[in-house]
């Protein structure tokens, strides 16, 4: 059995298990696994620029902020609003942006390149901080979740936690799916030789600037439906969600979890939350809880030490095992 089929089974049984834990009727872990696979969605999103187009971001939680934010301004208050256009338009706005901004940003290199990109992200920041627009630093209450209605029949509340948890893995694996299918495609394997050689790929004859800027594109759009999701399931936006630290957040868990690797940052968003969730509670760990970024840095430390391709690199190992006892037998 080759390395892609045990990776393939592993996501499978994983994707089964996910969709049955509702059943298991846990209110606080569906939430906390909701969160998670809504940061999975985010980390994919990052992994495309960083993994796979070279392209280092500081400034990604612009997107998911953004997207937040419009679903708060365009629904009025009190009123609901329908997801099939809320979500689209969330997502056009961060397309919009990412389109603008990747214009600049792609001119650049290194880290010039993060600090634009970082730079940007501020600039949103303390537009919603500092005006009344964005409801400033108390940011903007949502008071009620978008329908999800076909020809007037409710298909799924989004207000019913199992629903939206439902939604929010389907809308994962579907990311999932959909990197997947345009990473195999001619653009996606041009991202990856921009990536190894950009000099290269540009003598013979790639339009280098305008794959990147797709690839931002759509890198800005998908952080934009996490974003989104995130607004849905804790009701309101606040200028933090736009912070550095959430750029920071999303890309340690891109390189926890494997970067290059689309399941690697899948991995990196539970591992991170359910590590943080766990280090920071004062019930088992006492007043040393409050102090838990230091040992989740410790950890991400070993794990780019002993595990240079993230924990999916463990996935990797089961894998090659098999075919090494299959090449010795033959």
């Amino acid at each position: 059995m080759n390395r892609s089929r045990v990776t393939n089974i592993l996501l499978i049984a994983a994707a089964i298990l996910l969709a049955l834990f509702p059943l298991a009727e846990s209110t606080f872990y569906t939430q906390l696994l909701t969160k998670v696979m809504i940061m999975a969605i985010f980390a994919m999103s990052l992994d495309l620029l960083v993994g796979y187009t070279g392209l280092v971001s500081f400034g990604h939680a612009a997107y998911f902020g953004l997207a937040g934010y419009a679903l708060a301004l365009m629904v009025p208050k009190y009123e609901v609003a329908s997801l099939w256009w809320t979500l689209p338009a969330a997502m056009g706005a961060c397309l919009l942006f990412a389109l603008v901004t990747g214009m600049l940003v792609l001119r650049t290199r290194g880290i010039f390149f993060i600090m634009v990109t970082l730079a940007f992200a501020q600039m949103l920041f303390f537009i919603f901080h500092d005006t009344k627009f964005g409801g400033g630093s108390d940011g903007i209450y949502i008071y009620v979740k978008p329908e999800l209605k076909v020809g007037g029949f409710e298909v799924a509340s989004l207000e019913r936690l199992d629903h939206f948890y439902w939604l929010v893995l389907l809308l994962m694996a579907a990311v999932f799916l959909l990197l997947r299918r345009v990473l195999g495609s001619t653009f996606g394997r041009a991202l990856v030789g921009i990536k190894m050689n950009e000099h290269r790929m540009r003598a013979l004859g790639f339009p280098v600037f305008r794959y990147q800027l797709a690839s931002f594109a759509l890198s800005g759009a998908l952080a934009g439906m996490a974003g989104y999701l995130a607004a849905v399931q804790y009701g309101f936006v606040n200028p933090e969600i736009l912070s550095w630290h959430q750029s920071g957040a999303v890309l340690m868990m891109v390189i926890l979890g494997g970067m290059g690797t689309l399941y690697g940052p899948v991995i990196g968003a539970f591992a991170f939350v359910l590590l943080q969730e766990v280090m920071s509670n004062q019930s088992w760990f006492g007043a040393s809880a409050r102090h838990w970024q230091l040992a989740m840095g410790i950890f991400v430390i070993l794990v780019a030490l002993y595990l240079p391709q993230g924990l999916a690199g463990l996935l990797q190992k089961v894998g090659r095992k098999p075919e090494i006892a299959e090449a010795a037998d033959e």
